[in-house]
C-alpha cells in the first residue's frame, strides 16, 4: 500500500513510542536503554546500533514528537472551514499538546541539563516556530482576506491565542511541579480562548 511504513520504520517508530512512555513515566535519568529495548521487543545490541546512547533516542523522541504535532496541526487547516471551527479544532490540540506530560518533562530537562539539551531544545522551538507558528499567521491572514477577522498585526494575535492557552496547561504545572493543575479541561481552556479570541478580532456579519 502507498505510503505504508516499512519495516525499519515500524520498528523505529515502535522504539520511539516506547522511549516517549519511559521517559514520560521515569524521567531522563531513571529511563533505561535495556528497558525501551525490552518494550520495544528488540535487543539492546539492536537499539544501540540505531542510537549511539540516550541522549541520541532522547533527541529523536523530542523531534519525533514535534513531526506528530505538527502534521496533526497542519490537518486542521487543510481544509477551508469557518474561521471559528478551524481554530477550535487547532486550539484543543494545541491544548491536549502542551498538557502532555512529555513536553514538561523536555522543558525540565533543558532547564535542569542546558548544556546537554540546549541544541536539542532549540531545535524543537525553532521547528514549532518556522513550521507551525508561521503556518497558523499565514492562516490568520487568510482569515483576514475572507473577512472573518480584522486583525492588524497577525502575528501578535496568534502569540495571544497561544499565550491563553499556554498559560494554563503548560506553565502553570511546570513552574508548580504539576502540583497545581487547571481546574478546566484542555478542550474547555481551548474553547474559553477561542471565544475570547473571536470578540476580540472576529468580524460580525449582519
Amino acid at each position: 500500500m502507498h505510503g505504508a511504513l516499512t519495516e525499519p520504520d515500524l520498528k523505529r517508530q515502535t522504539i520511539l513510542r516506547q522511549a516517549r512512555r519511559r521517559f514520560t513515566s521515569e524521567g531522563f535519568a531513571g529511563a533505561k536503554m535495556e528497558a525501551v529495548a525490552r518494550d520495544a521487543g528488540i535487543s539492546t545490541a539492536t537499539l544501540y546500533a540505531m542510537f549511539a546512547g540516550k541522549s541520541d533516542l532522547f533527541a529523536a523522541v523530542i523531534d519525533d514528537a514535534a513531526c506528530e504535532f505538527t502534521a496533526q496541526m497542519l490537518r486542521v487547516f487543510s481544509e477551508e472551514r469557518p474561521a471559528r471551527d478551524q481554530l477550535t479544532d487547532f486550539a484543543a490540540g494545541y491544548a491536549r499538546f502542551m498538557a502532555d506530560p512529555f513536553v514538561r518533562s523536555v522543558f525540565r530537562l533543558v532547564m535542569a541539563e542546558r548544556p546537554r539539551f540546549r541544541d536539542v531544545a532549540v531545535k524543537f522551538f525553532e521547528k514549532g516556530k518556522s513550521e507551525f507558528g508561521a503556518y497558523v499567521i499565514n492562516v490568520i491572514r487568510d482569515m483576514c482576506d475572507r473577512g472573518e477577522l480584522r486583525v492588524e498585526h497577525p502575528s501578535w494575535a496568534a502569540g495571544q491565542l497561544f499565550g491563553m492557552i499556554e498559560h494554563p496547561v503548560f506553565f502553570m504545572p511546570l513552574v508548580t511541579g504539576d502540583e497545581v493543575m487547571p481546574v478546566r479541561a484542555a478542550d474547555q481552556i481551548a474553547a474559553d480562548a477561542v471565544e475570547t479570541f473571536m470578540a476580540r478580532y472576529g468580524v460580525v456579519r449582519r
